[in-house]
């Protein structure tokens, strides 16, 4: 009985990862990522729910905070399989469906790093548990803004070469944040120039 409660745990936790894709450079979204109920391919509707987020993860006691310096590890750009959804008339559109989401997947990067950039550089050594609110606020705003944006201008990755314009611009902004990256280690501030 043991050993099968220990299979389901692992079972359960094997499933619940292969649900989460975290980004990495190099992986490129697939259709078959695409594993909400709701994709469908077929009919004259257009929908996309891209699937990407901005995970922001501590559990520190307020001393533990007190010493932390690098937020690195704590910010995470995830793309979930399960909220994923695609609904598209014909192969070809949910094509670019899946393209919107990958420049969407980078541009989602792009701004945890901006996250743990900004969260890097405002912490200061007293500074109040709690202060992360309002930056994490703002940077979602800026993402959503900027993915909403995209979204009009390409209409949702139909206009082909907007969208290269557009992904190449956040691929070569994401180079300017490389030290911010989930697996960066930031441990000491850089001290400003009087």
């Amino acid at each position: 009985m043991k050993y099968a409660l220990l299979l389901f745990l692992f079972s359960f936790t094997m499933v619940k990862a292969q649900d989460t894709i975290a980004w990495e450079a190099g992986y490129k979204l697939k259709l078959s990522d695409f594993q909400s109920p709701s994709t469908k391919i077929g009919g004259d509707t257009y929908r996309l729910e891209t699937g990407s987020q901005i995970d922001f993860h501590y559990h520190l006691s307020e001393e533990a905070f007190k010493k932390i310096k690098n937020f690195n590890p704590k910010v995470h750009c995830k793309f979930k399989r399960s909220a994923a959804a695609l609904i598209a008339p014909d192969t070809m559109n949910a094509q670019n469906l899946v393209r919107f989401s990958q420049y969407d997947f980078d541009l989602t990067e792009l701004y945890s790093r901006k996250l743990r950039k900004q969260l890097h550089e405002e912490k200061q050594k007293y500074s109040n548990i709690n202060f992360f609110k309002a930056i994490f606020e703002k940077i979602q705003a800026e993402l959503n803004e900027r993915r909403n944006t995209a979204g009009q201008e390409t209409q949702l990755g139909r206009e082909k070469k907007k969208l290269k314009t557009l992904h190449g611009e956040v691929l070569k902004e994401m180079d300017a944040y490389s030290s911010y990256c989930k697996d960066c280690d930031i441990t000491k501030k850089k001290k400003k120039k009087a």
